[in-house]
């Protein structure tokens, strides 16, 4: 793939979203149509492959974001870099149907290690911002844990940073 061409993203799980699993929220769907122009606009850019770090939240709604585009631009592409084999393992029996039906329509798959160990998710991160020349970041702000370290090593490595800031969604 072209890393010119690439763009990923990195963002928050529904613990630490507002409205936490409710997708039905009117500032989490205020979130996805942000998201969904984000990409819209990497794509005008010239993006036309997309990573996605496939975590609960945010990661997929990026995910189906691409998916959606990918309907009326053909070209475009989705790569699932899944951590871990056991990533969805634990997760609730709906969210791991979501994310098996976003892995059978992704363009490729790759995982970045075959067991658990406490940086797999900082690997899968690094891997995808190392790929990549833009990223799209929903960000709390707050200045811990992987949403702020995958932003923080993407503007060390000069990625075109694209951050929707979760603060304008709370209103």
């Amino acid at each position: 793939m072209d890393k010119e061409k690439t763009c990923c993203f990195t963002g928050h799980r529904p613990d630490k979203l507002p409205w936490g699993e409710d997708e039905d929220d009117p500032r989490c769907l205020r979130l996805k149509q942000s998201i969904a122009r984000a990409v819209e606009e990497a794509c005008a850019a010239g993006c036309r492959h997309f990573i996605t770090g496939m975590a609960r939240g945010v990661d997929l709604y990026c995910a189906e974001a691409v998916l959606a585009l990918r309907e009326a631009e053909p070209e475009i592409t989705l790569e699932c870099a899944r951590p871990c084999e056991t990533q969805a393992d634990s997760w609730p029996e709906e969210q791991r149907g979501r994310y098996q039906s976003i892995l059978d329509r992704s363009n490729f798959e790759t995982l970045v290690q075959h067991n658990y160990d406490r940086f797999c998710m900082m690997r899968r991160n690094r891997y995808m911002v190392d790929r990549s020349s833009r990223l799209i970041a929903v960000y709390n702000g707050v200045p811990k844990g992987g949403t702020a370290q995958t932003l923080a090593y993407a503007m060390k490595k000069g990625l075109d940073t694209v951050i929707l800031d979760l603060e304008d969604f709370c209103q």
